[in-house]
């Protein structure tokens, strides 16, 4: 098979695996809010499909790395993911509602370390990976674009699970071509620590965004006079930057990964520093554009280090855990800070703790 058509494939499947999470996890404070008014609870709803997915995504990861392929992880996580968003539809209470989100971040882990190592290792020339992975971010605004025109928190299960069976048909079209076995003990403890800065780092920013994230859709809502569709409108200037930039690194910036990191982690501080002035939810537009660039830096640029140097799906799965543990954290924090002060203080925490994580970012070398 050309690698044309294989890039092809592969962007396609990235496309509807992030269409199918993203539609549903941006508009996730709102389902919450329908089963319990409490905002600490809220964020322990959203919280708990980042802390499932923090353990898969390490031990599936791994395992991607040990069994050599990488195929069948992601057809897994396809399935599991189509079985586990469809269940939503269901969960009408706040039981219910922890158990699905817990199956679908265990569900997403096992494909997401997969997928990237896959991606990546479909390139000769490595850099041309940043345009197969950049699909990641045309999913993620398909899917809000999709919530917001469905505007029905219903609906959108529906269609993320159909999205996970539409990706799951391409990829049945991919080969599964046999990688080299890393059997080596202590791998994961050797990866972490190799890499402490750059994990530390992207642990502590993604706390930060995290933390606002949680109650962005609430705040332009409800603040900010926004409606449903105003969400995606917001949130579509985000992930349309980041897929722009992300196909542009792999042609017009020349710059190392580590510095594309550094720039990432550095200049998410202004976004949240904009956000505690905004007063209409269209203000909000260009900040969340900024959002989007920095993560297409942050992201490309750790990824690609990473597996530049070490066993592509173990690190890439510890990178996507790390993510995914601020994405516990941040929201519980969140929780906290917005029942004892209100949204604006949580603004002001994530200003102070992604300065602390361009800090440490200094400290990652080439």
């Amino acid at each position: 098979m050309q690698k044309s058509q294989v890039n092809n494939f592969v962007r396609s499947a990235t496309f509807f695996q992030h269409a199918g999470i993203s539609i549903v996890f941006v508009f996730m404070p709102l389902i919450a809010k329908e089963v319990t008014e409490s905002v600490f609870e809220i964020g322990l709803i959203v919280a708990s499909f980042s802390f499932a997915q923090i353990l898969s995504e390490i031990y599936f990861g791994r395992h991607s790395d040990k069994k050599g392929t990488r195929l069948k992880f992601i057809r897994i996580g396809f399935i599991g993911c189509a079985a586990a968003f469809g269940l939503h539809i269901f969960a009408e209470d706040i039981t219910m509602l922890f158990l699905v989100r817990i199956a679908a971040g265990i569900a997403s882990g096992i494909m997401i370390p997969a997928m990237i190592a896959y991606a990546y290792e479909a390139n000769v020339e490595r850099k041309r990976a940043a345009t197969v992975i950049s699909f990641h971010a045309l999913g993620w605004l398909a899917g809000i674009a999709a919530a917001g025109i469905a505007n029905d928190l219903k609906l959108i299960f529906l269609i993320s699970a159909a999205s996970f069976i539409i990706g799951l048909m391409f990829t049945m079209k991919l080969s599964n071509p046999k990688q080299e076995q890393e059997l080596e003990p202590g791998t994961t403890k050797k990866v972490i620590s190799k890499n402490k800065f750059l994990f530390l780092s992207l642990l502590l920013r993604h706390i930060g965004a995290s933390a606002v994230w949680v109650f962005l859709p609430i705040m332009i809502v409800e603040e900010w006079g926004g409606d449903l569709y105003h969400i995606s409108i917001v949130y579509v200037s985000n992930t349309l930057t980041a897929f722009i930039l992300m196909n542009v690194m792999a042609s017009k910036i020349h710059l190392s990964n580590v510095t594309k990191f550094k720039i990432g982690i550095g200049c998410t501080t202004f976004v949240f520093v904009g956000l505690s002035f905004v007063t209409e939810w269209w203000m909000a537009m260009p900040f969340m554009s900024l959002v989007g660039a920095t993560w297409a830096f942050l992201f490309i640029g750790g990824n690609f280090h990473l597996m530049d140097n070490n066993p592509r799906s173990t690190s890439t799965g510890i990178f996507s855990s790390t993510l995914s543990i601020a994405t516990v954290v941040g929201p519980i924090v969140a929780g906290g800070i917005a029942f004892l002060y209100d949204y604006t203080a949580v603004l002001y925490f994530a200003i102070a703790i992604i300065i602390c994580a361009f800090v440490v970012s200094l400290k990652v070398r080439k």
